[in-house]
C-alpha cells in the first residue's frame, strides 16, 4: 500500500513496528533502504524516499541495509492472503523464487494473459514481475549469506539462480559488492544437515493459542508440537517434478519479534516454498493493530474473548488440511485426530527422519486415487465412513484434474464454488478451508460447535448479526471465540 509522505516519515521517525513490511525507507545520502524500525540514526525527511516493497526500493537504485535486514519482513509482506491478482502474483513469485519461473507459465496457471498480468502487477508494485522476482531471489540469497554456513554454490541453488555466476553478476549490479563480502559475516552454525532463517512479524503475537491449536490438531506421524516448537515432515515438488523431502521446525525467539525456521538441507531446492508456507501457517503478515481496532468491541458482549496479537492458524499443506477438515465433520477434534493418524499410518509414505514421531509423509492426491474403488474398503477398516471417503476421493480428483486449486492462483469465490461442487463438502468445510488454506480473514462459522459454545443462548441468525460488527476480520473473531 502507498502511504502519504508525511505519514510515512512519521512512521519511520517513531520506529513504528506496525508499518514493518509494508513500508521501506530509502536514504538518499547512503543509497541504502531500511525498515522503519531500523536502529540506525534517523535521516531527515528531505533525505528520505518511501516505498511499499523492497523490489520498488531496489528498482530505484537502493541496496538493503546490513543492520535491519529488509529481507526478513519481505518474506511475509506479500502473503497477507488478499484476493487481488497483483498480490496473488507477488505471493506466487515469493513462493516459487527458488525454482525456475516464467511469466508465461504463471499466466497459464492463473488463467490470464501474460500481458494483462504484467500490466496489473506494474500498476500496483511499480516494477515488472521479473524485477520483483529478482529482488525476491537476491534478498533470499542475502539472508543465506549472512545467516547460514552454506557455500556460495548452495546459496545460488537455494535462491533460484541458475548458476553461481548469475548470482555474482546480479549481486554486484544491484548491491555493488560481491556475495563473498557478506558471506564472511556468517556466524550461524546450525546442526549438521540443516539451516536456519529468521522470519519476522509485527508484534504483539500470542504464540500460546496458536501452538495450542496446532498441538490439538497435530497429525501423528506428520507433526509434533512440544515445548513451544512445531515440527513436521515435508515433501514438495522440486525442479523437474522431483520430490524434495525433509523436516522443518518453527520456534519463537526469546527476544526478537520473530520465529526461527530450521529445515533439512535436502529442502534447499524448495526453500522459498517452505518459507511461504510457514509464513502463511503462522500468519506472519498480519497487522494486529488493525485487527484490534475492530475486534476489541467483542469484549463488550463476550468479556475476555479478544486479545490483541491473536493469529489465524494457517495451513502448511492445503490438501492435508482439507482432508483433515473432511475427517473432522460433525465429530470432536480428538476423534478427528484419531482418524487422521490412522489415515496417515495406512496411506502415508514412510520417511526416515531420525526424529521420534516424524515417521510419514501425508499421501498425495495421486496416491489417494491409485487405490481406485478399493479406497472405501481401505478407509472403512479405519472407521472412516463411506461419505467421507467419497468426499476425500472427489477432492483428490478435482486437484489432479485442475478443476480445484488450493495454491492461491484462483479467487476465493472461485475456489469455494469449486469446493461446494464436490459431494460431501458443505458450507462449514468450505469456509473452514477458506479460512485456514486460502487465508480469508473474514470467515465466520456460525454453526460451528465451538462457536455455539462460546456464544451461549444465541441462534445462528443472532450470531451472524453480532458478527457483522467484526468485519472484515471475522476469521480472527472465530479464532478468538475458539480460544
Amino acid at each position: 500500500m502507498k502511504f502519504p509522505e508525511k505519514e510515512a516519515y512519521e512512521a519511520y521517525r517513531s520506529c513504528d513496528a506496525s508499518y514493518d513490511g509494508s513500508l521501506f525507507v530509502g536514504i538518499r545520502s547512503t543509497g541504502i533502504y531500511c525498515r522503519p524500525i531500523c536502529p540506525a540514526r534517523r535521516a531527515s525527511a528531505k533525505n528520505c524516499r518511501f516505498f511499499s516493497s523492497a523490489a520498488e526500493a531496489e528498482a530505484a537504485g537502493f541496496r538493503p541495509c546490513l543492520i535491519c535486514h529488509p529481507e526478513r519482513p519481505s518474506f511475509s509482506a506479500s502473503l497477507l492472503g488478499t484476493d487481488s491478482l497483483a498480490e496473488k502474483m507477488a505471493a506466487y513469485l515469493w513462493a516459487h523464487a527458488s525454482g525456475p519461473l516464467s511469466l508465461e507459465g504463471m499466466a497459464a496457471r492463473f488463467g490470464y494473459s501474460s500481458r494483462h498480468m504484467r500490466r496489473v502487477f506494474m500498476d500496483q508494485f511499480h516494477v515488472a514481475p521479473i524485477t520483483y522476482l529478482e529482488t525476491c531471489r537476491l534478498l533470499l540469497a542475502k539472508a543465506l549469506l549472512q545467516g547460514s554456513s552454506l557455500s556460495i554454490a548452495e546459496i545460488a541453488l537455494a535462491s533460484g539462480f541458475g548458476s553461481t555466476r548469475r548470482l555474482n553478476e546480479l549481486f554486484q549490479e544491484r548491491y555493488h559488492l560481491p556475495p563473498t563480502a557478506l558471506h564472511r559475516l556468517a556466524s550461524s552454525q546450525p546442526a549438521l544437515g540443516t539451516l536456519t532463517l529468521t522470519l519476522t512479524y509485527r508484534p504483539p503475537y500470542l504464540t500460546a493459542p496458536l501452538f495450542a491449536f496446532l498441538e490439538g490438531r497435530a497429525i501423528k506421524g506428520i507433526e509434533n508440537v512440544t515445548h513451544g516448537i512445531y515440527e513436521r515432515t515435508v515433501s514438495l515438488e522440486g525442479k523437474n517434478g522431483e520430490p524434495c523431502q525433509g523436516i522443518i521446525s518453527v520456534a519463537p525467539t526469546k527476544k526478537d519479534d520473530a520465529f526461527i525456521l530450521t529445515l533439512s538441507d535436502t529442502l534447499l531446492p524448495v526453500l522459498s516454498d517452505v518459507i511461504f508456507r510457514v509464513s502463511r501457517q503462522f500468519d506472519l503478515a498480519a497487522f494486529p493493530g488493525n485487527v484490534a481496532a475492530v475486534l476489541c468491541a467483542m469484549n463488550d458482549d463476550f468479556p475476555g474473548t479478544f486479545m490483541e496479537g491473536i493469529r489465524i492458524p494457517g495451513a502448511f499443506d492445503g490438501f492435508e488440511t482439507a482432508v483433515r477438515a473432511i475427517l473432522g465433520q460433525q465429530i470432536t477434534v480428538k476423534a478427528a485426530g484419531t482418524l487422521a493418524s490412522r489415515f496417515v499410518a495406512t496411506l502415508g509414505t514412510p520417511i526416515e527422519t531420525g526424529h521420534p514421531g516424524l515417521t510419514h509423509l501425508f499421501p498425495t492426491p495421486n496416491k489417494i486415487l491409485s487405490y481406485g474403488e478399493g479406497l472405501a474398503d481401505e478407509l472403512g477398516k479405519l472407521g472412516i465412513i463411506s461419505s467421507r471417503t467419497a468426499a476425500i476421493r472427489a477432492l483428490a480428483q478435482a486437484l489432479v484434474e485442475g478443476s480445484l486449486r488450493l495454491d492461491g492462483t484462483r479467487t476465493r469465490e472461485e475456489t469455494k464454488k469449486a469446493l461446494l461442487s464436490l459431494k460431501g463438502i458443505g458450507h462449514w468445510t468450505s469456509d473452514y478451508i477458506a479460512m485456514r488454506v486460502l487465508k480469508d480473514p473474514d470467515i465466520f462459522l456460525e454453526n460451528d460447535a465451538g462457536i455455539k459454545h462460546a456464544m451461549p443462548g444465541t441462534t445462528p441468525k443472532k450470531r451472524l448479526t453480532l458478527a457483522e460488527a467484526w468485519r472484515p476480520f471475522r476469521s480472527y473473531a472465530t479464532v478468538s471465540l475458539w480460544r
